[in-house]
């Protein structure tokens, strides 16, 4: 055997982006995750060939200085934790590891307008090659990734077809759009315009119920009733659909814990409770469901995608999401 020696941290890089950039969609939700967080209230995303040639998002948020932009390409840098906390984040990105990630693996331009300095700069890591030079965009962030997994094709033997890579970076759109409405979302492929989502200045639950109208359909809300209930300080929040609108895949199952979407099997079990003797066993419910809950109830730390959490009392929160939503199909 070698003697033991440390990685470089190219190698380290593209080692993280194994964990964390699986695929075109899961770049696109660091990029999108990084504009909420900025506060932008206009974001725009352009994509080719499925993400795989082209990744651009454009927002209008607060952008960043010349010092911060450097930083954000090194490792476990990051802007949204303070004082070591891990247990109270209010930010969707919290880790450090996508940009430095994505930079190991595809060509990475970032360009930003720092306001206070009324100066914008654009980074790139062109086939390895870091540079920083002044830039002339004069609003928010852009970020162009091209060639994803360049520097690794061994990996795009693992990618799907465009149709399919597409499909899975709509979805990323879509959970993102719904949790947050106070946001208007583009959406641009092969310079083909998709979808156009205007904000809603209604508040609370009235604007996200504009927003699933958007990006769910009319059919949807017709089809589907309100929840809401509050019990030992959780609040759940959604709208869910009869049990005559189902679906042979739990594709159109939309889960949110504190605004960020997430797969998890005790919330997708509860929902499926919630149902069981109004579909059949080999059918899936269609919903959309918000559950509110203390910071340190939930562990956002588990894994590297941000996509999966684990609950300090799970029984609790699947009793809420059974009783809510059978008691909101009851008395429709």
């Amino acid at each position: 055997m070698n003697n033991i020696k440390k990685l470089p941290d190219n190698l380290i890089n593209q080692i993280a982006a194994g964990e964390v950039i699986e695929r075109p969609s899961s770049a696109l939700k660091e990029l999108i995750e990084n504009s909420i967080d900025a506060g932008a209230s206009k974001i725009s995303i352009y994509l080719s060939e499925g993400g795989k040639t082209l990744i651009e998002v454009i927002d209008d948020g607060m952008g960043m200085n010349r010092h911060d932009l450097k930083m954000c390409l090194e490792r476990h840098a990051t802007s949204k934790i303070n004082d070591g906390d891990l247990i109270h984040i209010n930010s969707l990105g919290f880790r450090g590891e996508a940009l430095p990630s994505i930079g190991s693996i595809a060509n990475l331009v970032i360009e930003s307008y720092d306001k206070l300095k009324d100066e914008a700069w654009k980074i790139s890591i062109i086939n390895n090659k870091k540079n920083i030079e002044p830039s002339l965009i004069r609003f928010g962030t852009k970020v162009t990734i091209t060639d994803l997994f360049l520097k690794v094709p061994a990996r795009l033997k693992f990618m799907k077809t465009n149709a399919t890579e597409l499909r899975y970076c709509k979805e990323v759109v879509k959970h993102l759009a719904m949790s947050h409405p106070k946001i208007s979302f583009s959406l641009t492929i092969d310079s083909k315009r998709i979808f156009n989502w205007e904000k809603s200045e209604k508040a609370d639950f009235e604007g996200i119920k504009n927003r699933l109208y958007q990006v769910m359909g009319e059919d949807f809300i017709k089809s589907s009733v309100s929840v809401h209930i509050e019990r030992d300080g959780l609040i759940l929040a959604g709208m869910v659909g009869m049990p005559t609108l189902n679906r042979n895949t739990g594709r159109e199952q939309y889960l949110f814990v504190n605004n960020r979407p997430v797969k998890d099997r005790n919330l997708i079990g509860a929902l499926r409770g919630a149902y069981k003797g109004l579909i059949e066993h080999n059918r899936f419910p269609v919903a959309v469901l918000f559950l509110d809950i203390l910071s340190q109830d939930v562990d956002i730390n588990v894994h590297p995608a941000k996509v999966e959490v684990r609950f300090k009392d799970s029984g609790k929160v699947r009793s809420i999401i059974v009783s809510g939503v059978r008691k909101a199909l009851e008395k429709a």
